[in-house]
């Protein structure tokens, strides 16, 4: 049994309607907008995910198909959309890689009964039934991270940005906490909209206020540009950065990072404190046996995708509260590689 090489479209699946040996699986990834940098190794990710399974022989004999939706746009035009897909019967489940807003407008405008599996780090709160979240919350993901910076990295003044949604006003919220408990300090906070931004005042307000470290709730093209002139302005040799956000595509559309002080807490990187992440480095290689030596970077947001499709397919046992748990994970920029810091982190 092999899977469709590529996701189908869904308006072409509306035409040939549903089929009985087929199981559809809705993709939500950002094709335009902010993350679309991310989108080429979420889509080779969730392909391999549908490949793996069908040669395994699908699920109870149907073929497993991926069906895109381009989830880049505006939160209420993609929740629509999804809604009136799922109700007339174009895919059976959905796996969702976007923006928080995103996620929210999906969780209210889907039918009752809808299953939809939602892959990146979260906003937190209460979920419907229904729906699984396979990412960390906004205390989970930064707790440990923040602490170990305070007391490792001496930054105790903090400068909290992002872009002006929810996911960085919950990433903002819980760090206010987890900073004053570790003895540092807020010393100034700006939301701005998704760019393209002038990062100029967002400069200043680092340098006014003699910031240690400035926590990044930006997203994708946002996120690099933020970096690209955090770097040209020289700030980058003396003040420490933390982002929720910063994977493989944005690491190397930034340049790299060799002074030590860009730091990351995604749920997965392909080098761990003490050697190679070896779950990572197999999924690179089956990608590249896949799609050839110029396959797409194997990125915390796109593995998350690939484990998204798998539990759409065969769901996990999980925890009381839907959810699973990813260990808290702390890394530095090194060249073009993200390396875990060593040793436990505690917040």
């Amino acid at each position: 049994m092999s899977g469709s090489p590529r996701p189908l479209d869904p308006w072409d699946v509306l035409l040939t309607g549903p089929r009985s040996d087929v199981l559809r699986v809705g993709l939500a990834v950002p094709l335009s907008g902010p993350l679309a940098l991310t989108a080429p190794s979420a889509l080779d990710l969730a392909g391999l995910a549908t490949e793996e399974a069908n040669a395994a022989g699908g699920v109870c004999g149907r073929e497993v198909q991926l069906v895109a939706v381009d989830s880049g746009r505006a939160p209420a035009v993609v929740a629509a959309e999804v809604a009136s897909l799922i109700e007339a019967g174009v895919f059976e489940v959905l796996v969702g890689f976007h923006t928080s807003d995103v996620h929210r407008a999906l969780e209210a405008a889907l039918p009752a009964g809808a299953r939809y599996v939602y892959t990146p780090p979260h906003e937190g709160g209460r979920r419907r039934p229904g729906v699984l979240r396979t990412g960390v919350s906004p205390v989970d993901q930064h707790a440990a991270a923040l602490t170990w910076l305070v007391r490792h990295r001496g930054a105790r003044r903090w400068v909290l940005l992002g872009t002006d949604y929810v996911w960085p006003r919950a990433v903002h919220r819980a760090a206010r906490q987890v900073l004053a408990d570790a003895g540092a300090d807020v010393v100034g906070e700006a939301l701005v909209p998704f760019g393209p931004n002038d990062t100029g005042p967002l400069l200043d307000l680092v340098r006014r206020t003699r910031t240690d470290g400035v926590l990044l709730s930006m997203v994708g093209r946002d996120l690099v540009t933020f970096n690209r002139e955090f770097a040209r302005a020289g700030m980058d040799r003396r003040v420490v950065r933390l982002s929720g956000a910063l994977e493989e595509n944005g690491l190397y559309a930034v340049g790299g990072d060799g002074t030590g002080e860009l730091y990351a807490c995604m749920p997965s990187f392909a080098a761990a404190g003490d050697g190679p992440d070896e779950v990572q480095l197999a999924l690179q290689e089956r990608s590249a046996r896949r799609s050839g030596p110029s396959a797409p970077v194997v990125c915390a947001y796109a593995r998350g995708v690939y484990d998204g499709v798998r539990l759409a397919l065969s769901p996990p046992r999980l925890d009381r509260s839907g959810r699973c748990r990813p260990t808290a994970r702390l890394a530095r920029a090194d060249g073009l590689a993200l390396r875990e810091i060593p040793g436990r982190l505690t917040a």
